[in-house]
């Protein structure tokens, strides 16, 4: 997630496929063919560089891991408050994040 204010707009006005900037906040979704080093290196990176939040969802384990810049990493579960970024006045639980992530048919 990107602030507007931060948002790369090319000269006609249009918003790029690609940023070459950090994001504000990231949220990486674990499928099953991925990595989980490689999506944490991912997060760390951005976060190396400036970016507020990230949250790894591990869907198989329900759980969300959330990146702190400057502190370890937070196991987060259940009906446990997530941290969001400064940017954001949201209030918001594991359960509700897969809540999200169910397919109602």
């Amino acid at each position: 997630m990107f602030l507007w204010d931060r948002i790369p707009f090319e000269a006609d006005g249009e918003v790029p496929n690609t940023f070459e900037i950090f994001p504000d906040w990231t949220v990486e979704i674990l499928s099953p063919e991925q990595k989980a080093t490689k999506v944490i290196s991912n997060i760390l990176h951005c976060l190396k560089y400036g970016t507020q939040l990230g949250w790894l969802i591990d869907p198989d384990e329900r759980l969300i891991l959330a990146f702190i810049p400057g502190q370890e990493p937070l196991e987060l579960t259940g009906t446990e408050s997530l941290p969001i970024p400064n940017l954001l006045t949201l209030d918001l639980t594991v359960e509700q994040v897969f809540g999200w992530l169910k397919v109602i048919y």
